[in-house]
């Protein structure tokens, strides 16, 4: 059996790579730990939240340091989920980045944030806001199911 600090650290490199624009099940991980009763739920909780955390600060890098709105346009080929994603961001502004935990466009707001140069106090306080209260949510429903 796998010891704690392991659990706690594949877990965290999942959500962190389901937080960048690789596919990964986070959710799903985090939900069978609980229902394994595998880890201390709290400890799980800081971990998928700060690697998922921690992914989208990748995203934020990515937009904004290394790849122009020109480039962009230029080089790459603009997928659905961000031309949806940056119809989203440009119609709810910042507060688009309290959603960035959604499937399909959550990950690409993180990456057009980067682009639209959103400082990086907001971005980070507001993404975690959102990708917390996600995790917290799921832990709060296997809590209160396993209490029942």
């Amino acid at each position: 059996m796998l010891d704690d600090l392991t659990i706690y650290v594949t877990l965290f490199v999942n959500a962190f790579i389901a937080a960048t624009l690789f596919p990964a099940l986070s959710e799903l991980t985090f939900a069978a730990l609980l229902s394994g009763n595998i880890g201390h739920p709290l400890i799980l909780l800081i971990a998928v939240s700060t690697g998922n955390i921690l992914g989208s600060v990748v995203n934020w890098v990515l937009g904004r340091f290394i790849i122009s709105q020109n480039k962009l346009k230029q080089k790459y080929s603009i997928k659905p989920a961000y031309i949806r994603a940056k119809k989203f961001f440009s119609r709810f502004g910042l507060y688009s980045l309290l959603f960035a935990w959604l499937p399909i466009i959550g990950d690409p707001i993180t990456f057009i944030a980067g682009i639209f140069r959103v400082r990086f106090m907001p971005f980070i306080i507001l993404v975690s806001i959102g990708k917390i209260t996600r995790y917290a949510i799921i832990l709060f429903v296997f809590q209160t199911a396993i209490d029942t």
